[in-house]
């Protein structure tokens, strides 16, 4: 889709790696959780504009976008509470892509993707350890990892895996670039953000998966309920 930026990034795009990274690693987790069955009901709680629906979307036998009013994409909508009319027991799998941090009380968010999930069904949800402030409408959270981990695990989910993207150095080199990149004149935006993109990349090698896992920008869960 033409001007998707959260499946196709350009090259020149200040999110490159994290989008193509992250977009990777939720496509590859959806396959694998729909490896069985092709029938199955995917809720994207929080979708946004639902950048992979057109590749997710074939893999399921319904998909079904739910958001705030303020977005005439969803097809389902909710208040600030996270709470849904859907039945219970509904989901096979719930798509929780960024939205935590945007949340206003994650237990609640969380509580509910296990209300709509049917027994043995899976939360496939991603949000930030290291990453600036981005109000969508609003921006609250960030987690270490273990933090993370506890704030799912207390809602009754059971974590199946856990990684992290970019690790330590390439987080701290993403924060530095944001930091420049908005005071720059628009026609050196392109240039910087494709140096400190490629930088990025090289530095993210220095850490292992198992060190990304612990201090990463942000975090893939798997969790079953």
């Amino acid at each position: 889709m033409k001007g998707n930026d959260r499946l196709y990034p350009s090259i020149f795009n200040p999110r490159y790696v994290s989008l193509s990274q992250l977009r990777d690693k939720t496509i590859a987790q959806t396959k694998e959780l729909t490896s069985t069955s092709k029938n199955l009901i995917l809720v994207d709680f929080g979708c946004g504009d639902m950048p992979y629906r057109e590749v997710i979307e074939p893999m399921v036998g319904k998909y079904l976008g739910v958001d705030l009013e303020m977005n005439p994409k969803a097809e389902h909508h909710i208040d600030f509470d996270s709470k849904t009319t859907l039945p219970e027991s509904y989901a096979d799998i719930v798509l929780s892509n960024q939205v935590l941090e945007h949340v206003d009380t994650p237990s609640g968010y969380l509580q509910e993707a296990f209300r709509i999930l049917k027994p043995g069904g899976s939360l496939l949800i991603s949000t930030h350890g290291y990453w600036f402030y981005h109000p969508t409408p609003n921006d609250y959270w960030r987690w270490t990892s273990a933090g993370l981990r506890k704030t799912i695990e207390a809602e009754g989910f059971k974590i199946q895996s856990f990684s992290g993207i970019m690790g330590l150095s390439a987080s701290g080199l993403q924060l530095f670039q944001d930091g420049i990149y908005i005071k720059l004149p628009r026609f050196l935006k392109p240039v910087f953000a494709l140096v400190m993109q490629t930088l990025i990349t090289l530095f993210n090698k220095i850490n292992s998966q198992e060190q990304r896992n612990r201090d990463g920008a942000i975090y893939v869960i798997v969790a079953q309920k």
